[in-house]
């Protein structure tokens, strides 16, 4: 008797869960059915309008020699719904920049900017620069080239440029300018951009000792004259958004923006210059 009453319990157990999974089949059918409502609504309309078009074409052919512009007319007009519906829900394509006009003069400004090679250089390249960039540390060589190409002919002007997402790149831009009050801006610039913009302390005091700068009186003024460095990299990126700077490194070629890149690029667009300046 209780084997058998056993047996009764598990067929009701197993016949519960049997119930159990038929509705849960039926629940998700049931959403299922749902989330498709709007997509069978827009088919349906899609077909209606795809047998309209059908009787025309037929009605048209059964009209013979009769004047078929019109139902063209009509089916054309059809088919622009249709695709209207169908770009309706499109995601909008992004817009693309202006194309920049290489041939404008900008008014790029020295100010208090730091300038490499000779101050009084009849040609000036500008630098939008991010120290913690690696781009601009990749073509700070180039750099390098032009100014031993053109030693008494070109200078480098570097303005601040700091993107957002190099964290480095604010401090890096500071620690150079508090180098600068010891003439040693463009070691400085080297040493961060070899580096990676890496402003740790260990770094900075391996920065101050190969430069042979007075380490104590660096990191007084970073720390004094935060105020007026912050003041001129907000300025440098106001400047460069005035001139449209899109990224880093952006460079000028008296007040030109240029896509030179390596040394006889540069060398392309600098010699006619000189020569013109003869």
């Amino acid at each position: 008797m209780e084997q058998k009453n056993n047996l009764i319990v598990i067929l009701l157990v197993v016949l519960i869960g049997v119930i159990s999974g038929v509705g849960f089949l039926i629940g998700i059918g049931n959403a299922v059915g749902v989330a498709l409502n709007p997509l069978n609504t827009r088919l349906a309309a899609i077909e209606s309008e795809q047998r309209n078009i059908e009787n025309k074409l037929n009605a048209q052919g059964n009209e013979g020699n009769g004047n078929a512009a019109a139902p063209l007319a009509d089916i054309q007009k059809e088919l622009d719904q249709i695709k209207d519906k169908i770009n309706t829900n499109a995601a909008p394509q992004p817009q693309q920049p202006p194309s920049e006009d290489m041939n404008k003069v900008y008014d790029i400004p020295i100010g208090v900017s730091s300038i490499l090679g000779n101050k009084n250089a009849s040609v000036t390249i500008t630098e939008f620069s991010d120290f913690q960039c690696p781009f601009c540390g990749r073509f700070y060589s180039v750099i390098k080239d032009v100014l031993a190409a053109y030693p008494s002919q070109v200078r480098v002007v570097i303005k601040n440029f700091p993107l957002s997402f190099h964290p480095n790149s604010r401090p890096a831009a500071k620690l150079a300018m508090a180098a600068n009050e010891q003439g040693k801006f463009q070691g400085m610039m080297e040493a961060l951009l070899t580096n990676g913009g890496d402003v740790s302390d260990a770094k900075v005091k391996e920065y101050a000792k190969n430069l042979g700068l007075n380490y104590d009186k660096l990191m007084a003024d970073y720390k004094n004259k935060d105020a007026q460095w912050e003041k001129q990299i907000q300025d440098d990126m106001q400047l460069g958004g005035n001139v449209d700077v899109r990224g880093t490194p952006t460079f000028f070629l008296n007040g030109k923006k240029t896509n030179s890149r390596d040394i006889s690029s540069f060398k392309a667009q600098i010699d006619p210059i000189l020569a013109g300046n003869k």
